[in-house]
Parts: structure tokens; sequence; C-alpha cells
């Protein structure tokens, strides 16, 4: 049976034909699970593409809150569950002013795969709102949060639905939120992850994402038997993810020479090290401040209104939103001798993007297995919930290196080919579709 991908995606843009980051989303697993498809009639039989894309349910809300000058706001809220066939819905929960319905079904349809990757029971869910926490009081964002969960309380559960973190959404975010769940449930429970320690948080999530990043890296690497010590590191974000993925690469003996936002970046030949990484891993998750202050402080180049992609180096890491990184982009690091590119972020690539860098046989991984390890991490901490009982610090990363370390080896399952080259976006999206798909055959047409 022949899969014709244009003829699908017409069917989804008529759909929802505003959703052109979904399109961008459904397209890539599309290119890559076709042939796979073709070859393995029972899944189009079965129609397991078609119900796949199609969310389990979308949840939108308002989100009226009191701002500290009395005054009434009114935001727009969203809990898109996606797919439950392996597991509970899980997905994080993202607060920005440029959150759209678009934005939380692209993700939400990204973790389908990425979940199902770290081989944990965990099914896909996204939710956010169009809510800019920059520049709010810490009361204004609890007032925000609680009128959230408000709403959100009646669609999620330990057994359900466990939101996270995600953009826009940390450790306050998290403890306003759960404290009014826990508040209107009456109930400790194991529903959100991300959670400080104190209260039912896990050691090392906070490092997860990016310190998985990095073990992928090193996964990629030695394949080619290299290393990353000595190598020339391009990173754009410096949030959490970004933060901890330079803490880690500088650990592994790399040198993290750019760090970016939306208005430019700073390059630093002699590498983000020592109190310089100290530094940066507070600027933006504390106190919310542009990369030009990096520079303003130890002397380094800023430039402004451009992306990092520029700066030659021998790995490049796109850490912050999506479609940073666009074909423009990849013929400059192509131009400059990149060997690696690895996203940290969800989709931060471009379609265009994306096919340079396998058509030119780079290494390539995408988002949904090179940053699995958030989630990953999160899945522990709701085992640790359940068991009433926390790992140290030191077993949680043995575990999340064995994670990144099984989510390669699926990528290269299911990415060789016959030349022996790995197509990484290959192998992450047949590899995350089998085993969802397999689970919905089996429980039948719900």
């Amino acid at each position: 049976m022949i899969l014709d991908v244009d003829k699908f995606m017409a069917e989804v843009m008529r759909k929802d034909p505003l959703e052109k980051e979904y399109h961008q989303s459904v397209r890539e697993v599309m290119m890559s699970i076709a042939p796979f498809v073709e070859k393995n009639p029972q899944y189009a039989e079965n129609k397991l593409l078609e119900r796949m894309i199609e969310p389990e349910r979308i949840i939108t809300f308002r989100v009226p809150w009191i701002d500290d000058r009395g005054a009434v706001q009114v935001n727009r809220g969203w809990r898109i569950q996606f797919n439950s066939a392996i597991g509970p819905f899980k997905g994080g929960i993202r607060f920005a002013p440029d959150v759209t319905l678009d934005t939380i079904k692209f993700l939400g349809f990204e973790m389908i795969f990425k979940n199902s990757l770290t081989s944990l029971p965990l099914g896909a869910a996204k939710g956010g709102a169009d809510f800019d926490g920059v520049g709010k009081s810490d009361s204004e964002v609890m007032r925000f949060c609680q009128s959230y969960i408000n709403e959100l309380h009646r669609h999620i559960g330990p057994n359900t639905d466990i939101p996270a973190g995600d953009i826009g959404v940390g450790h306050r975010e998290i403890g306003y939120m759960y404290g009014q769940y826990k508040r209107i449930m009456d109930e400790f429970s194991g529903v959100f992850t991300g959670k400080k320690i104190g209260w039912g948080g896990s050691l090392i999530r906070p490092e997860a994402t990016g310190y998985g990043v990095a073990y992928f890296v090193q996964c990629m690497l030695a394949r080619k038997n290299q290393v990353l010590a000595g190598k020339r590191v391009s990173v754009s974000g410096y949030g959490n993810v970004g933060s901890y993925l330079i803490e880690k690469l500088d650990e592994l003996g790399a040198k993290v020479v750019t760090a970016a936002d939306p208005y430019g970046y700073i390059y630093d030949e002699e590498g983000i090290s020592g109190e310089k990484l100290d530094y940066i891993k507070d600027l933006w998750t504390v106190y919310r401040r542009p990369i030009k202050d990096y520079a303003d402080k130890y002397g380094v180049t800023y430039v402004e209104g451009k992306r990092p992609w520029e700066v030659p180096v021998d790995i490049a890491i796109p850490s912050s939103r999506q479609n940073e990184l666009d074909e423009s982009d990849a013929k400059t690091l192509i131009k400059n001798g990149v060997i690696c590119v690895c996203e940290a972020a969800n989709m931060p690539s471009t379609e265009g993007a994306m096919h340079l860098f396998t058509e030119n046989k780079l290494l390539f991984a995408p988002g949904k297995a090179a940053n699995a390890g958030g989630v990953a991490v999160s899945g522990l901490e709701m085992a640790q919930n359940a068991m009433h009982y926390s790992w140290t610090s030191e077993e949680v990363d043995e575990k999340l290196h064995g994670f990144m370390e099984n989510i390669h080896q699926t990528c290269l399952d299911y990415g060789t080919e016959e030349d022996g080259y790995v197509n990484y976006v290959n192998g992450a999206n047949i590899g995350g579709f089998v085993k969802v798909a397999d689970a919905m055959i089996d429980l039948g047409v719900i």
C-alpha cells in the first residue's frame, strides 16, 4: 500500500489551515514513517497515522486574574491531551505571550514520539497560556497560576495527566499550580513533575534535559570514534536547558563559545566556564536578563540582531525555540565545517535546515530524541512519588545516562541506512511510532 504524503498533508492542512508549526511537525514525521508503513501495511490498515495526528481531546479555557493594581486581566489557556496508548498523558506547560493553539498542538504531537522513546509508560500532552511572566510580581504570577489550575484541575491527575514545566514555567510556577491543585483536591499526589526537592521533586530533574543532550552528543561522537573533549560548541538558549547543557559540556571538556537570546548573541573565545558559567546559569532562570549583560560584564563580543550559527564550531546545539535555525544558517554551519548538530529545543531547525544536514551526511539529532532526558527523569520523579521514596543524584544521573544511550540505540536500530549513515530523524520518528502504534492496535479502535 503506497502512502501519499502530499495527499495526507493536504488533508491535515484542510482541517487546520492556520496551524503552520503543527503542519511542519506532522510532515517531518510523515516523511520518515511513510516508507516504513508501506513495508508494514498493518499500520495503514488500522488508520494509525490518521488516528495519531488527532488529539484525544483539546481543552481551551479562559484564565481571569487580578493584577497588583486591582485590574482584571484575561488570558487564554490550553491543555491538549494527545495520546494515552502507552500511559497517562504527560507533557509540560508553557507560559509565553506568543503561545497559541498551534504552538501547543505541535509540541503535544512531538511528545508522542519523545515520550515513547524513553521506554517509560508515558502518554503525550502539552499545555500552556499566552501569559507573560516577565515583569510580573510573585503575587501576580501566583494569582494567574491559581486561576489556571481552577480549570485545569478537572482534567489532570496522577494516573490521568501529569503536567510539568516548560518555557516560562519553573519551580515558582509549578509550586503555585501544585499548591492550588492540592488545595482543591485535598490530596498530596504526584500530579506534577518538576517540583522542588522538599515537596516531591527529583534530584537532577532541573539538569536532566541539558545533561541528557550532552550525553546524546557523546553517543553520536563515540560512534565515529570521537569525543567531546576539545570540541568547540555553539549553544543558543541559556535558560534552564541551555545553562545546564553548557555546564555538562564544560565538565566533559568541550568549549562552549556562544549563547544567545532573540536580540543577539555573545561570542566568548575562551569558553563559558568557571565564574562565567555560574553567572550565566542565573542570568535568565533567576534574573530574566538579556545575554548582552554577559558581554558587558566579561568584555566579550556581542553581536546584535544575529544568531550564533555564523560562528565556526565543531558542534552546534540550538537550545531555544522552534525554527531558530533556518536553511541559511545550515549552509553557513556546513561551510564552516560543523560535524554535528544536535537539537536541545523542540523543532528548532526548519525543514530546509534538517534536509541539508541529512543530505550532507552530518551527525544530526532531532529534539524528540536528544532532549528526551527531561521527560525521562520526570518519569523517574513519578515513580519516586508513587513509592514515597527518592533516589540519590548519582543514581538518577546514572539512570539518565542509560536512557540517553538506549534512545541512541533505538535511533541506530531504525535509522541506519545501507551505506552506514545514521539518519537520526528517521530513527527517532520510526522508533517512537512503533511502540505507540502497536499499543493502539492492541487497545482497539478507541
